[in-house]
């Protein structure tokens, strides 16, 4: 990244989104946006009932995150979004052109068991299987990087903003 943009960390719920973008967003001096705090209460309550949003249900959300990300286009920034999938993150690239996605990819069990252990988060483990099949991942033609998240947070942190210099 040489000019400032807007990094879109995506991927399932547990890859360490919440934890990777802040990090991140100190890494490159942007500010950092939690997408959680996008969604309307009516959509925590859905998920926090074990039911998984529809595309109607995103639409909303994803139009806020995209007029953060417009926003903050000229100076960069860095936001949490699932992005599942690719018809998702073209929303948000026509909101804020310039967006470069950072994919936290890793296996099932290893996300799984993160899951288990986070307290006080309303997304139901059980809704994993459900993000995992919804799961498209970066395109070639996308303008984003992969890194997988086994590694601590300082390090996954560390590889992404090597990665992202790169583009």
């Amino acid at each position: 990244m040489h000019a400032p943009q807007v990094v879109v960390v995506m991927g399932v719920s547990g890859t360490g989104k919440t934890t990777v973008g802040p990090l991140l967003a100190e890494e490159l001096g942007v500010p950092y946006a939690e997408a959680d705090d996008f969604h309307p209460p009516a959509n925590i309550a859905k998920m926090s009932a074990g039911t998984p949003l529809d595309d109607e249900d995103r639409r909303p959300w994803l139009d806020a995150i995209g007029a953060w990300a417009h926003d903050h286009a000229e100076g960069g920034g860095v936001v949490s979004c699932s992005a599942l999938k690719r018809k998702y993150r073209d929303r948000l690239r026509s909101a804020a052109l310039g967006i470069v996605f950072l994919h936290l990819t890793g296996d099932r069990e290893l996300i799984a068991g993160r899951m288990k252990e986070r307290k006080g988060h309303f997304f139901s483990g059980e809704l994993l299987d459900s993000q995992l099949a919804t799961l498209e991942p970066l395109q070639p033609d996308e303008y984003g990087v992969a890194v997988d998240v086994g590694p601590e947070p300082e390090l996954i942190t560390e590889r992404a903003a090597a990665e992202l210099r790169r583009l």
